[in-house]
């Protein structure tokens, strides 16, 4: 049975928010330029210097690809993607080439056990209810061999906020600390805070992390 949470994001409103915010690769490097004072693609170097450009890399709520494309100009070669959305996944013949995106749900990842080097979320498990965390998080666990990375809305303790007028759908929290709790196999490699710079978000952060297993 699907959660409240995918019902939402699988109808009018999930396709709304991809055709607001699918952006082209150029549009996609400034809007990170604007909000976080660097691009995606200098954050992300940061954390994944030690992850070869070979690695096998998915991200689960891929939307239309827009992160794995980021992925890809930085060099990794080898990079899946599932999504919720059809629409999105259909938009996203449009937006990457050689990238392998298809229609799927988190909570039920179709690979095996330990089929990536790396799994990824980028503004994905803010929209999980606090009462699913355990099983989505054991689910991306247990299909990487060694990395879990994130980019997720941060906040020291979970607090739900009001998402567009709807309750229900859109939690900050620190999720880095939430999946050790849960998945006691994994350790911390790195954490770093990136408060926005756009008057818009301000008091506001996203939190990159990189955790690997044990």
């Amino acid at each position: 049975m699907k959660t409240k949470q995918e019902l939402f994001w699988e109808g009018t409103f999930g396709k709304e928010y991809t055709n607001r915010t699918t952006r082209t690769a150029l549009d996609w490097d400034k809007f990170y330029l604007e909000n976080w004072g660097s691009s995606r693609i200098e954050i992300n170097s940061a954390f994944l210097e030690n992850v070869p450009k070979e690695a096998r890399i998915l991200e689960v709520g891929c939307n239309t690809g827009m992160q794995l494309d980021g992925l890809q100009r930085s060099g990794f070669t080898n990079l899946w993607g599932i999504e919720l959305q059809e629409y999105a996944v259909e938009l996203s013949k449009q937006y990457t080439t050689h990238v392998n995106i298809v229609q799927a749900s988190g909570f039920a990842i179709p690979f095996k056990d330990n089929f990536f080097d790396l799994v990824v979320t980028n503004g994905v498990l803010i929209h999980i209810a606090p009462a699913d965390h355990a099983s989505i998080m054991t689910e991306i666990v247990r299909c990487t061999r060694k990395y879990v990375w994130g980019w997720e809305y941060f906040a020291p303790t979970l607090i739900e906020i009001e998402y567009r007028g709807n309750i229900g759908y859109l939690w900050k929290a620190d999720y880095s600390a939430l999946f050790m709790q849960y998945c006691p196999g994994l350790r911390l490699v790195k954490k770093s805070i990136y408060p926005y710079v756009s008057a818009t978000n301000a008091g506001n952060a996203e939190c990159m992390y990189l955790l690997e297993k044990c």
